[in-house]
């Protein structure tokens, strides 16, 4: 089996078209697996409970086929939804392994939402959605801490987080903490500190670092905090 591997970050969102292809996944509320092809081109592969099992590996007959990793098994491991959880398993199919956030997987694993898995050179993050419906429109109960349970500045921060989404109606990353704090007139360790305030008001704090950001976004402007900063 080969050493663990260092690099298991989830692939980012390079363009907006990405991104509102991973927004609309995420609103669908279906499990997905994102992955970067041969061509460096995202891919998702949304996970049917009606289907139970996939198998991943390098050969074109598996369910999610690799094939441009040597690295890859032909029959590789495999997806499997068990008492409403997927779960990957690698019970000895691969010869190099299967990784979960960058630890063997021994048999079956069960995957969370953020979870890395890393196939040979090839990284999958397997995003479940936390939130039921496609598209719908949701209570700001339902997606964190009330309007007026926020403070002022918590909500002018959220707003410049989410102006970029607003302006490009959703096909943009979120605002970056320098953007933020030049709209906000914070400075960008303040609003560092007040982004970690929100991401545990908003139960998403476990979350991996790439994708707390977007979900962040994503639950503000659902709950109408969307509107651009000073307007």
């Amino acid at each position: 089996m080969s050493a663990e591997p260092i690099d298991h970050q989830a692939p980012r969102p390079r363009t907006g078209r990405e991104l509102a292809a991973r927004l609309t996944a995420e609103r669908a509320g279906m499990p997905f697996l994102l992955f970067r092809d041969e061509h460096d081109e995202q891919q998702i592969v949304p996970l049917s409970v009606g289907q139970k099992r996939y198998t991943v590996g390098r050969d074109s007959a598996n369910d999610v086929s690799l094939g441009w990793d040597q690295e890859i098994s032909r029959a590789h491991a495999e997806l499997e939804y068990v008492g409403g959880q997927w779960v990957v398993e690698d019970d000895g199919l691969s010869r190099n392994g299967t990784f979960v956030n960058g630890q063997p997987v021994r048999g079956r694993r069960r995957l969370r939402d953020g979870d890395c898995l890393r196939l040979g050179q090839t990284v999958l993050a397997f995003a479940a959605p936390l939130l039921p419906g496609a598209g719908a429109t949701l209570p700001a109960s339902a997606l964190g801490p009330a309007i007026e349970e926020l403070t002022p500045t918590q909500r002018r921060i959220l707003a410049a987080l989410c102006r970029p989404l607003v302006l490009a109606g959703g096909i943009a990353p979120p605002a970056s903490n320098r953007e933020i704090a030049e709209a906000v007139h914070l400075s960008v360790e303040g609003v560092k500190s007040q982004l970690r305030t929100l991401s545990e008001r908003f139960g998403i704090a476990g979350l991996p670092q790439n994708r707390k950001r977007l979900e962040l976004a994503e639950r503000a402007w659902r709950a109408g905090l969307g509107a651009p900063a000073g307007e």
